[in-house]
């Protein structure tokens, strides 16, 4: 299903000449965090559900409370991934949409955008998750597919979730295999492995040969 597929139009939006009261009226059967307020189809901005709940004259209008309207807004070929960025950004459940010459069509629904990431191969599909770290110089996601492909897996998903001046780390869900043949190749490559879903046996049989050695030393 396509990202323009989800565009909703089942609330109407606000008009400048509304009341306040229409307003809360809306925002208390809706889980919305704003409203889209429009002028002859055109977006003139948001009203936030607090800033209307905190108003106590039902009987003003909204335009003139306009100083208090945000402005945000997307296109139809926006991909669902920056919907989640600008979801975030706003800290809001709904996004406007606006076409070609900027007319107001229509809102996004956070819920179901999230229902679209669900349902991606890095959520749906069963797999591995490793997170590594590499200089941020150094690394390339390139390179790391070429590390899971020789391994016989294949990339479900990949993103950088942190970075610093200095390394940047990368989370990657990949397909079931033998996780470890993977984990001591990135090592080869000068990866740091910080979290694997599969047992690292690599790493336990260091730590058992430690414990040996360990016990060796004491007798």
């Amino acid at each position: 299903m396509q990202t323009t597929d989800y565009i909703s139009n089942d609330i109407k939006a606000l008009t400048a000449n509304d009341k306040i009261g229409e307003a809360k009226k809306l925002f208390n059967e809706l889980t919305f965090t704003h409203l889209p307020v429009v002028e002859n189809d055109l977006l003139i901005g948001l009203i936030a559900e607090t800033d209307v709940q905190a108003i106590d004259d039902e009987n003003k209008l909204l335009k003139e409370y306009r100083y208090t309207f945000q402005l945000f807004f997307t296109d139809e070929k926006t991909n669902w991934f920056e919907l989640l960025k600008i979801f975030a950004l706003n800290e809001a459940t709904i996004i406007p949409v606006l076409d070609v010459h900027q007319k107001y069509i229509g809102y996004y629904e956070l819920t179901d955008i999230l229902h679209i990431f669900n349902n991606t191969p890095f959520l749906s599909e069963s797999g591995a998750i490793l997170v590594v770290s590499k200089e941020i110089q150094e690394y390339s996601f390139s390179e790391i597919a070429q590390i899971i492909e020789s391994n016989d897996a294949r990339v479900l998903g990949a993103f950088i979730s942190n970075s610093t001046k200095e390394t940047v780390e990368i989370t990657i869900k990949l397909s079931d295999h033998d996780l470890n043949n993977t984990i001591q190749t990135f090592r080869r490559y000068n990866y740091s492995i910080l979290t694997s879903f599969h047992l690292d046996e690599y790493l336990n049989t260091l730590k058992e040969r430690s414990d040996y050695l360990q016990k060796y030393l004491n007798i």
